[in-house]
């Protein structure tokens, strides 16, 4: 490997590449640019600060923090020491901040601002390890024990005056084998598991995924995904800095189309929530057009989808078919592409299965989704599709480095340089997931097809064996149905039931112009619900979309939800997965009354 840990990585780039722009965020209303070499100064500094304090190889660093140039130098200070981050999602509740801090044995602790630390200090009392506490944004003027990270930097500049080499050596000092973090999975049950990754996991990583995606340091990334999260920490951290590509943090998930258009990036990653909204918002667009304009809409992506499906199937273009994509992209496609920022290279997808239609149809217009696969104990990558070897419908072929295998019961095993070390303090729930020959036992279910693409089928423990023993894979059929503009979330039901329902979130935008257009008044999603001839529409569109479906899985009643699956009502993981538990709970007795 290039490098020989990511504290090597970090440092190197002041050498490198010193004069390229690093990092980007927004400030007072400006975009505000940061060099590598100012960002090695200014990380080098904290990871002084943290020295002087007697943090070192080993000890426990936590962040609960959302997406900044700060949570990315607190990373590469902690690595540059060869200590470990732990990283904890900030819409986290206070006791399960606790449980993580104690577990881990975290010694010092970043906090976001006053939200995150009266989160922590209402359970302060109850931290075993943790002697430091600091505020990213805070002023002088803070109670004790916190103090400001621009007091901490300050006193990591006294400490380097006195001891020059001193984060160098502790940087040279880090093996690949060394941990690097330990990342707490939101599992949908049962306490977190705290999975370990190495420097060699992660590096490993970041190299077999620069093998299958073109990123240089011309690029510009927009990060808005939790860093928190394995995903966007490989995809838009580190595998970003160590091409030398600049990092453009969007000031919320609210304001990531805004700042697009303002970035212009070349390269995002996000969950599928994201590019089902911008396709729903395009449909929508369509349905208010003239006739005329629907009927050119239509025209271009039918001919996108030829030019997708020979270059899917590396299959000539010919002229003519090229002259009708270049007009359909002049008189359609371009204006979908500026809104994205017009620069746009490709998107990556993960973290959940996407729609085949949704990636289909970006592919049509010129913006490539290339879905990948793997997850927080694999680094995360096990396998992506590339610009010119894609597949729709499936999560591409294996990444460089990993071995992949479909057990017996159709479990995806993966095993390589990416697997993790194991559970923190959880030997049995170690052994549980990685066997004696090394395989990781992911928990997923699929097929590799006759080309080694991979293709997800579904969760395990999430497959549905009906009353009359019908094995159906929820997940496919699910992702059919959140294409209707009018449906948001959608979980299936039927698990030893007779026949299938669902607990479905109505899309309260499209409804409710829906019912504006009929002259029906409502105030809440729920009065919404409640309209006469919603439960007709949502059923109409199951219906059609249900074509192709075999009849023991297709949706005969369903139960409309109350408000938005989310994080802060625990039907949502930090990660944005559905909790599928908490949602059939919650809806108990709604449930049981549609098979009485």
């Amino acid at each position: 490997m290039k490098y020989g840990s990511l504290g090597a990585m970090f440092l190197a780039k002041r050498e490198e590449n010193p004069h390229l722009i690093a990092y980007r965020y927004k400030e007072g209303g400006n975009w505000k640019s940061v060099t590598y070499g100012e960002a090695v100064d200014r990380g080098e500094r904290i990871a002084g600060g943290m020295a002087s304090l007697g943090i070192k190889k080993g000890d426990r660093v936590a962040i609960v923090s959302g997406n900044r140039i700060e949570w990315a130098l607190i990373d590469y200070a902690t690595q540059s020491l060869g200590a470990v981050l732990v990283t904890v999602y900030p819409s986290l509740l206070k006791e399960q901040v606790q449980y993580i801090l104690n577990d881990s044995e975290t010694k010092i602790v970043f906090a976001e601002n006053d939200v995150q630390m009266q989160k922590i200090n209402e359970v302060r009392d109850n931290l075993k390890f943790t002697e430091h506490f600091y505020a990213i944004d805070g002023s002088s003027s803070l109670k004790d024990p916190w103090r400001t990270l621009e007091q901490l930097t300050d006193d990591g500049r006294e400490f380097l005056e006195k001891n020059p080499q001193y984060v160098k050596d502790a940087s040279a000092a880090v093996d690949g084998d060394d941990w690097a973090t330990i990342i707490y999975t939101s599992g949908t049950t049962g306490e977190p598991k705290g999975a370990i990754l190495t420097n060699n996991n992660l590096l490993s990583n970041v190299e077999a995924g620069l093998q299958c995606l073109p990123v240089n340091s011309d690029d510009e990334f927009l990060s808005f995904l939790p860093l928190s999260h394995v995903f966007e920490r490989m995809a838009g951290h580190f595998l970003a800095y160590y091409c030398s590509a600049t990092i453009a943090y969007a000031e919320s998930i609210d304001a990531v189309p805004q700042n697009m258009g303002e970035i212009k990036p070349m390269v995002m990653a996000s969950v599928p929530r994201l590019y089902e909204k911008m396709y729903a918002r395009v449909l929508d667009n369509v349905e208010l057009g003239s006739p005329l304009k629907q009927k050119i809409f239509h025209w271009a992506v039918s001919v996108g989808r030829e030019y997708v499906k020979r270059q899917q199937n590396k299959q000539k273009i010919g002229s003519a078919l090229q002259f009708k994509r270049n007009l359909a992209y002049k008189l359609v496609f371009s204006k979908l592409a500026e809104r994205v920022g017009g620069r746009i290279k490709f998107f990556i997808s993960g973290g959940a299965p996407l729609s085949p239609e949704i990636a289909e149809f970006f592919g049509a217009a010129g913006l490539m989704i290339l879905e990948g696969y793997g997850l927080t104990e694999t680094s995360p990558l096990i396998s992506v599709n590339r610009v010119d070897k894609f597949r729709f419908g499936t999560v591409g072929p294996i990444a460089p480095g990993v071995e992949v295998k479909i057990a017996e019961d159709g479990e995806i095993c993966a095993r390589g340089p990416n697997i993790m070390v194991g559970y923190y303090k959880k030997e049995a729930e170690t052994r549980e997931a990685i066997d004696e020959e090394g395989w990781f036992h992911t928990g997923d279910i699929g097929i590799i097809d006759e080309d080694g693409f991979l293709k997800i089928t579904d969760r395990k423990k999430n497959i549905i064996v009906t009353a009359g023993g019908k094995n159906i894979a929820p997940q496919p059929i699910e992702n059919i149905m959140i294409t209707s503009k009018y449906i948001e979330q959608f979980v299936m039901i039927g698990d030893r039931r007779k026949f299938c329902s669902a607990v479905i979130v109505a899309s309260e935008e499209n409804l409710g112009k829906w019912a504006e257009a009929k002259g029906l008044s409502y105030k809440t999603l729920e009065d919404l619900n409640n309209l006469p001839g919603v439960k007709e529409l949502i059923q109409a569109e199951i219906d059609r979309l249900s074509a192709g479906l075999a009849s023991y899985e297709t949706i005969k009643k369903f139960v409309l939800a109350r408000e938005l699956f989310s994080i802060e009502n625990g039907t949502l993981t930090p990660s944005l997965k559905v909790k599928r538990k908490v949602v059939e709970e919650m809806y108990a007795d709604e449930i049981e009354a549609l098979y009485k």
